[in-house]
């Protein structure tokens, strides 16, 4: 090869992109930015947290209690609405947003609406909660099932039944649901799935209330069958 020839050689394409570190000295600039804005956004969510929001569960806990006391003595109207000196469910869940006392309120409103008969406004609500205590969430999922029941919207009532019964897992309540799930699949002549749900409490649940009279139950729809 002449040296003309090796003076005029193409040089090789760039292949440093792939090369340990080169990517990261050559957008160092690039990446300090987007690394000081997380750190910002990270700080921004604590200090929302701490100064803004957490007053504002407190404020939210205080002024909720009044209304709960109306919702224990099921006075609907004003736990949904309060009273001249305090708020209801509904006003806690408009003004205090993204508290843990509004989450809660969407529960209690639920429930309220469904006592009144208000029962698209009960699903409404009840749907809303989001909440990781297995009892009220299974309440929560359960109310509303009684509402599709109500409304005679029974596939959704079915989804919402068997959400109480797994969210539940306890004695109290999951006999409770599975014996409402039977009594919606006899309602759509499903009686194959009722038996099913009536034999799951003689033996996953012998001891509770529902159990001690659930072989009638089993007995009449599986002569359906």
């Amino acid at each position: 090869m002449s040296k003309t020839q090796a003076n005029t050689k193409v040089a090789a394409p760039d292949t440093t992109f792939g090369q340990s570190g080169n990517f990261v000295r050559e957008n160092q600039k690039s990446l300090l930015f987007i690394g000081g804005a997380v750190v910002a956004l990270i700080v921004i969510y604590f200090l929302y947290l701490k100064v803004y929001l957490g007053p504002l569960e407190t404020k939210a806990a205080n002024q909720m209690y009044v209304a709960q006391d109306f919702w224990a003595k099921k006075d609907w109207d004003k736990a949904i609405n309060g009273d001249a000196s305090y708020p209801g469910f509904k006003k806690i869940i408009s003004e205090y947003s993204n508290t843990k006392a509004a989450n809660l309120a969407y529960f209690y409103l639920g429930t309220a609406y469904l006592n009144k008969g208000e029962y698209h406004k009960a699903i409404e609500n009840l749907t809303n909660y989001r909440g990781d205590d297995s009892m009220v969430a299974a309440e929560a999922y359960g109310s509303a099932g009684d509402a599709y029941v109500e409304l005679k919207d029974y596939s959704n009532a079915v989804t919402y039944f068997n959400k109480a019964v797994d969210k539940a897992k306890n004695k109290f309540l999951s006999p409770l649901y599975l014996k409402k799930l039977g009594l919606v699949y006899e309602e759509t002549k499903d009686n194959k799935s009722a038996s099913e749900a009536y034999n799951r409490i003689k033996t996953e649940y012998p001891e509770s209330a529902e159990a001690q009279n659930i072989d009638e139950y089993i007995a009449r729809v599986d002569a359906k069958l």
